[in-house]
């Protein structure tokens, strides 16, 4: 089972061996954590998401599957691109949450990597309530069948990392 670490920090400093990235479909950079991935790797990730684009995703990324690139400048090896869902009060959501953190953790084990650091999916611009994205995650990674030893899960607020927090505390 991985070690699961709340921190709060620049996800686009971290020296982990992947960072997953909060992508739109079309894996063109956008605002959030994904435009701050997109500014801090410059053109090599956006050259390598426009490879994708145009060879195996040329419909785009689906909601919920992840696929992984390089990191270009980052201190990182690999970026994992994710798709999150956009939330919905009358639509239950939460299995395509929950498979964005099971799909990237399964792309990590396809490329070796041993710390995967994730930001909160789906919490800021779709809207997902940060008590119930920051749980998804925890029970998402709790039962993760993976390879790799330390999830980082990277709260960019107060309200994520007391998310954070307190979903680990209910999971114990």
């Amino acid at each position: 089972m991985a070690t699961i670490r709340i921190v709060r920090s620049d996800i686009t400093t971290l020296d982990v061996d992947a960072v997953v990235n909060a992508a739109n479909r079309q894996l063109a950079g956008g605002g959030g954590v994904d435009g701050a991935i997109h500014r801090a790797a410059g053109p090599e990730l956006s050259t390598a998401c426009r490879k994708l684009r145009e060879t195996t995703l040329p419909d785009g990324l689906p909601t919920g599957d992840s696929v992984a690139t390089t990191a270009g400048n980052m201190p990182a090896r690999w970026v994992i691109h994710t798709v999150g869902p956009v939330w919905a009060k009358t639509i239950d959501k939460s299995d395509q949450l929950a498979s964005c953190y099971r799909t990237s953790l399964q792309v990590a084990d396809e490329i070796g990597a041993r710390s995967v650091a994730f930001p909160t999916i789906s919490a800021g611009v779709y809207g997902y309530p940060m008590d119930e994205a920051t749980r998804i995650a925890v029970e998402t990674c709790r039962q993760a069948d993976t390879k790799v030893d330390t999830i980082y899960l990277v709260a960019f607020n107060d309200e994520a990392e007391a998310g954070y927090r307190a979903a680990l505390e209910n999971q114990r």
